[in-house]
């Protein structure tokens, strides 16, 4: 079928939907509902088999959903409706959850039930759990009621009475740091994890909080600061504390949009005088409380885990996780995995700290330097076998990082956007060396141009990843850690560590990698120095969100399945494929 996707933003849930939907045949296009922009002309324009709305914060017009068939995604178990209705589980500590897809009509969320798929809800922030476990539900939903349209023959079942919830307000998310318990503070901002985050007043100003970890081990005066960790600040509670990873300034009216930044860069000189509990450069050895770099060791395998807000990697964070690489390096292990536990693998470069900084040209020079320098080190590593082990969605930079290992180990629900131009940049992280190196230049080519996402089992295809892992979020660490220490302990081990030294020094001989780092550097360097590049534009306007005035004309065309998704070209052996042990279950209605 042609699949017209409708929505406010081309999110991940949109990104997976897209390139999911592709994978099973279909050709699909986007439109976005913006204000000012007549949608009924855009869906006659596309003129598609079915209307399906991912992520939508406007109605669908009655001129649209009258004519032609429109499927909403609500992330809501059947009878919920709203539109905050994540939010509200997130808040009251619901442990399981659910998505509903139904026919659009003149009450919201109130249509004829096409198909519906429960999910657990572990204590985790909202957007991990709209990218994990509801995200799966969601695509579960889609494809079934996809199917059932396709079919002809299924009928809907009304809804019924429903209950509807009111937008979560400030009101109700507010933290009472005099009477609040850690763990309610924490449930408050997980809920509002990743907009619109908490309002607060913090050292004089106003403040939207973003992320929570919980800190059980520092005490001090209710609302108090006290310490900071790795640019994260903590707050005391009435039995603990949290960890607040970031901070944005409130907007003033009549100034630009604020942007999200780590919390100790926001305050600056408002910061009091704090213990610093975090080495800038180690590894975390068990200090008190949440890091966002750990390591562990099972027998032969080590783990170097990370996880930084929103995926991007800012200089200073890139630095942290090279050193804490090395000294992971220096230990003796025949495996090294380098991955989160769940959500976000990496996004690249932090465009947020870039933006803020007094010269983001300066800046962004030095992030890419500084993930350059992590990149190599993962290419260079030739006394062990190294992994990448993507829980969830990785773009950019970040999917470059992934395909410096010699293995990468993707969980089914991520998505991967391989490419920069999107951010008008022509990119670094030698891309320029590995993309090709695993899929074929013509691939890398087409990969860089289209711009458009792609899905786990998609990526597999490609040669991007070698191995998809079908399990739900939380099980991906558990799944991956057997597996590393299989592999650590697998009699031909050895020989490949040694092959790929070998491998390493011939092309080192050939191509040395300084020259593909300096051609993609000095194409980079061109567009930071160039005030007028579009890329300080696009930065500009994304970690701002302001809204594009129109649909992007890449996602406006209609696209199917790629005829290039089997691998072009490939050195190395191709030793693992799908793992399809501990496939998620879900209840479909």
């Amino acid at each position: 079928m042609h699949i017209l996707l409708v929505a406010s933003a081309f999110n991940s849930l949109t990104q997976r939907v897209h390139a999911e939907l592709r994978d099973r045949g279909h050709t699909v296009a986007v439109e976005l509902a913006l204000p000012g922009r007549r949608l009924a002309e855009a869906v006659d324009r596309h003129d598609p088999h079915l209307v399906l709305a991912p992520m939508l914060k406007t109605a669908i017009p009655r001129e649209v959903w009258t004519v032609r068939p429109c499927f909403i995604v609500h992330p809501g178990p059947l009878g919920d409706r709203g539109p905050s209705s994540l939010d509200w589980a997130v808040q009251e500590g619901a442990e399981n959850w659910g998505v509903t897809v139904l026919r659009a009509e003149e009450e919201m969320d109130a249509g004829a039930v096409w198909a519906t798929a429960g999910c657990p809800m572990p204590p985790v922030a909202k957007g991990d759990l709209y990218r994990g476990e509801i995200a799966d539900a969601a695509l579960a939903a889609v494809l079934l009621a996809v199917e059932r349209f396709a079919s002809g023959t299924h009928r809907p079942l009304p809804q019924g009475t429903g209950h509807t919830r009111p937008y979560l307000d400030q009101s109700v998310r507010r933290i009472d740091w005099t009477a609040d318990s850690t763990r309610t503070v924490v449930r408050k901002l997980r809920a509002a994890d990743s907009r619109p985050g908490v309002l607060d007043v913090l050292c004089g100003a106003e403040w939207y909080l973003h992320g929570g970890h919980p800190e059980h081990r520092l005490h001090g005066a209710p609302g108090t600061l006290l310490a900071t960790r790795t640019g994260a600040v903590c707050r005391a509670t009435t039995d603990g504390a949290v960890w607040i990873p970031e901070l944005r300034r409130r907007r003033v009216p009549g100034q630009p949009p604020t942007v999200r930044l780590p919390a100790v860069t926001a305050l600056g000189d408002r910061l009091p005088d704090l213990p610093e509990l975090a080495p800038s450069a180690t590894v975390d050895t068990g200090s008190p409380g949440w890091s966002d770099i750990s390591y562990r060791e099972d027998g032969d395998a080590g783990f170097l885990e990370f996880s930084f807000p929103g995926g991007a990697m800012s200089t200073a964070q890139c630095r942290r996780l090279l050193a804490a690489y090395r000294e992971a390096c220096a230990r003796p292990t025949a495996v090294l995995v380098l991955g989160g536990r769940r959500d976000f693998f990496s996004n690249g470069i932090h465009l947020g700290v870039i933006e803020a900084a007094a010269d983001p040209a300066a800046e962004s020079w030095a992030n890419v330097n500084a993930i350059d320098d992590l990149v190599e080190a993962v290419l260079t590593t030739t006394d062990r076998l190294v992994v990448t082990a993507l829980g969830g969605n990785a773009a950019a930079g970040g999917v470059m990082l992934a395909l410096a290992a010699d293995e990468v180990w993707c969980r089914s629900g991520a998505v991967l956007n391989p490419h920069y131009r999107l951010m008008g940049l022509y990119g670094s992280e030698y891309w320029t060396y590995s993309l090709p190196r695993r899929v074929g230049a013509a691939a890398a080519e087409r990969l860089m141009a289209d711009a458009l996402p792609v899905s786990a089992s998609g990526a597999l295809r490609a040669g991007l990843v070698d191995r998809v892992i079908e399990c739900g979020p939380g099980d991906f660490a558990a799944r991956t850690v057997r597996l590393a220490v299989r592999l650590a302990t697998l009699p031909g081990t050895a020989s490949r560590i040694a092959a790929k030294k070998a491998e390493r020094e011939r092309e080192e001989s050939v191509e040395p990698l300084s020259l593909f780092r300096g051609r993609e550097l000095a194409r980079m360097r061109r567009t930071f120095d160039d005030p007028a590049a579009p890329y300080h534009a696009l930065r500009r306007a994304f970690v701002r969100r302001q809204r594009p005035s129109g649909t992007p004309p890449h996602l406006a065309r209609a696209t199917g399945p790629r005829a290039g998704t089997e691998p072009a070209g490939r050195t190395g052996p191709r030793v693992t494929g799908t793992d399809r042990a501990d496939r998620p279950s879900a209840a479909h209605g």
